[in-house]
């Protein structure tokens, strides 16, 4: 019943509280159960005494178990309500990402506390953030997102309460996960709309190596030399001079305000003169400039899936749907 692991970062007081409390979220602990004494567990888990009773003394003041003199300690209700914490870790907040957090609110049903956090992409800020809070959380969502060496960090934790969203690195693959695969997204909407493509006479992709996946950049250069597309990759569109013929694809949104601006100044026409698609769908896209154009994952779809992942104990990896969205702008 009670499971303490070495080496994985969380204190020893902290993994017993852990285990009774799934203990009694299974039914394997029911109202009225004597739990393991403080002597035996010490015992065989070889723990100092003040270690189980700084466990058995949190568990008591929080109402889920209680001491009866002579006899030991026992459940105090079946029907205590256990709250789960989960450490959800973002890259940052965006509409889809706040779509995405709505989604997993609502399919995780009451009783769970959901703790969010953003990284930025800043690699020491994301490690703090992994061990600051380990041990302190019943599952850990993690955004790696463009990242390198995570798995340094979230290794600390258990392996089987931890879920990798979005980008899965070669050092995450033994981590359960609902994830986008970049490459093959991009590659194959490209491709579903290569007759709207070819109408213009070079495509553009918008990439920041701090940012953005490698997989879309792979992606789309794939796409580019498979078609004979003439290409290039920048990485800014500040010092950037539109020229009619091109179509631009830019996964984040304020680019896409960037080119609608010096369009405008320019006096240049969406579709006739420049190209626009854009990444990750919203509410925004559908009404702008008539309507632009996306490649985009179901983030509702990604919320819903994580959180029945999560009360399922399921540790599987699934891919996350995507489409194309044929608009105004192409």
């Amino acid at each position: 019943m009670i499971q303490i692991k070495k080496e994985i970062g969380i204190p020893k007081y902290k993994q017993i509280i852990n285990s009774i409390e799934n203990a009694i979220l299974c039914g394997t602990l029911q109202k009225g159960d004597q739990i393991p004494s403080i002597n035996s567990i010490k015992d065989a888990h070889k723990l100092s005494r003040d270690t189980v009773l700084m466990a058995f003394n949190e568990l008591k003041n929080r109402g889920i178990i209680q001491s009866v003199v002579g006899k030991g300690y026992y459940v105090a209700s079946e029907h205590v309500n256990v709250t789960q914490k989960i450490f959800l870790l973002f890259d940052e907040l965006n509409s889809f990402k706040e779509d995405l957090y709505n989604s997993f609110l609502e399919n995780l049903g009451g009783n769970i506390q959901v703790d969010t956090f953003f990284h930025h992409f800043n690699k020491n800020f994301f490690s703090k953030l992994i061990n600051d809070n380990a041990g302190d959380y019943n599952y850990y969502v993690i955004m790696p997102a463009n990242l390198t060496n995570t798995n340094k960090d979230i290794k600390k934790l258990p392996k089987d309460k931890v879920y990798i969203l979005d980008q899965v690195h070669e050092d995450l693959l033994e981590y359960s996960a609902i994830y986008q695969d970049f490459e093959k997204v991009i590659f194959n909407n490209l491709t579903k709309a290569s007759h709207l493509i070819k109408k213009y006479n070079k495509i553009v992709l918008i990439f920041s190596k701090s940012k953005q996946p490698q997989g879309m950049l792979k992606g789309f250069k794939r796409f580019c030399k498979e078609s004979e597309m003439p290409f290039e990759v920048i990485n800014s569109l500040t010092n950037r001079i539109l020229e009619k013929g091109e179509l631009y694809i830019m996964p984040d949104d304020k680019n896409l305000l960037r080119i609608i601006k010096k369009m405008k100044n320019k006096n240049l026409s969406l579709v006739k003169d420049i190209g626009v698609i854009s990444y990750n769908d919203t509410l925004l896209k559908e009404i702008v400039e008539g309507g632009i154009t996306t490649i985009s994952t179901d983030f509702n779809m990604m919320g819903q899936r994580l959180a029945e992942m999560i009360l399922n104990k399921e540790q599987i990896k699934i891919e996350n749907p995507n489409k194309l969205i044929i608009r105004n702008s192409l």
